[in-house]
């Protein structure tokens, strides 16, 4: 599946009334006109719930109903700002590595990461880990096999290095298959009218 950094910017796909999805979109780029160096983007049944971008630097909420979870979080904001302003840090880097490993130097590149997890009314659980440069897949999570994927040959190294990094695939599997539902569970609670009105769950 290609990343496209479009994919935050519209719907993607539509959820059924008895699954929901949480999904996060993180992109950073460079020598893009007119476009954030970083952006960062939450869905909750694909209704953007938050954004953060490198121009305010501030992450916001972007549904009504995300005022219960922060009046019940008072840290959220504070804590999604800077999530994404370590993501915003590395990401500039990650673009550094990667551009010898594709032999470019200057001009337009981007890298994205997009998570997700999905549960049903038997709470059954899918999720994945995928990042992309310059539009394509680079890597991937395998939650079942508990395995990193290089989808291009550049990516190698950092499967290898992931892959025997035994700490960040346990900490990945945990985020998928416990606190990402966890959380995917609350918004649910928070939004659940607002998005049956809007149609997003039908």
């Amino acid at each position: 599946m290609k990343i496209l950094i479009l994919m935050f910017l519209m719907g993607i796909g539509g959820v059924t009334a008895d699954t929901h999805s949480l999904k996060y979109f993180y992109t950073g780029s460079s020598e893009v006109p007119n476009f954030p160096e970083f952006v960062a983007v939450g869905m909750v049944d694909d209704v953007q719930m938050y954004y953060y971008d490198s121009n305010t630097m501030t992450a916001v909420a972007k549904q009504d109903w995300m005022k219960k979870v922060i009046d019940d979080n008072p840290e959220y904001l504070e804590s999604q700002t800077g999530i994404s302003q370590g993501h915003q840090q590395a990401f500039k880097a990650s673009i550094e590595i990667l551009k010898p490993r594709f032999n470019q130097t200057g001009g337009v590149h981007m890298f994205q990461f997009m998570y997700s997890c999905e549960s049903d009314e038997t709470n059954e659980v899918n999720g994945y880990f995928q990042f992309g440069y310059d539009g394509e897949d680079f890597i991937s999570f395998d939650m079942d096999k508990e395995t990193w994927t290089a989808a291009k040959q550049q990516a190698f190294i950092t499967q290898n290095s992931w892959n025997n990094d035994k700490a960040l695939i346990a900490q990945t599997k945990n985020y998928l298959k416990q606190i990402c539902p966890e959380w995917l569970k609350k918004y649910v609670n928070y939004g659940k009218s607002s998005l049956m009105r809007k149609g997003k769950i039908t």
